[in-house]
């Protein structure tokens, strides 16, 4: 069983509500969306083939068992199940990030679900698989990337469709350079909503061309 893998590496989370804490990172090869602002389209093609076992042996050697599978897209290739499943019962907390245009449904119930839900500005916004807000459980977050205060109004509006508050944690994440944080900032507390600013801590700590930190 083999895998099209970018890039994996040792660092600390730079996103979700886990942000900050160490984790052994494997980015898969693969996307089927062109977000308009992607930082990582060095993952959308290409990659070097590696067994599952091997990627299990790497994770393993590392003193903290706190796995994030990410891209690209990890739910193009479907042995990213079997990866899952392995790092499951070798005792790691497995987080995986998805773009939110394919099923999650079909994921173990234990791995940690990050699912995008694409805002107009991405360009990418009628490709969000809808039926996977409803999959949602308290063990997965939800993030909304925004660009201005239009995305940022989608985003609101999704939330209260899909009362994503009571499913799981709702991150709100303005791009990168594009975004002053402290707008978002403000939207959020206009709001009066439970939502979690989450910013790029990778980005700030290392600067946003840096791979592999």
């Amino acid at each position: 069983m083999t895998l099209l893998v970018c890039e994996t590496f040792w660092s600390l989370l730079g996103e979700s509500t886990r942000a900050g804490l160490p984790a052994f990172f494997i980015r898969l090869a693969g996307c089927n969306l062109r977000c308009r602002y992607c930082d990582t389209p060095y993952a959308w093609e290409g990659g070097e083939e590696r067994s599952v076992v091997s990627l299990l042996a790497a994770a393993g050697a590392r003193p903290v068992r706190r796995v994030l599978v990410t891209g690209g897209e990890p739910l193009l290739q479907p042995q990213v199940h079997p990866l899952l499943e392995g790092l499951l019962a070798a005792g790691c907390t497995v987080l995986l990030e998805t773009n939110g245009s394919l099923p999650i449904a079909g994921l173990d119930p234990r791995v940690h679900r990050i699912v995008d839900v694409k805002c107009p500005a991405s360009g990418m916004a009628e490709r969000c698989h809808w039926e996977n807000l409803e999959a949602l459980t308290p063990r997965d977050e939800v993030k909304f990337v925004v660009a201005d205060r239009e995305d940022f109004r989608y985003a609101l509006e999704v939330v209260r469709t899909y009362q994503l508050l009571g499913r799981a944690p709702v991150l709100i994440s303005p791009v990168f350079g594009e975004l002053d944080p402290r707008e978002a900032a403000a939207w959020i507390m206009e709001s009066g909503l439970n939502l979690r600013l989450n910013l790029q801590l990778h980005k700030y700590l290392w600067g946003p061309a840096a791979r592999g930190v």
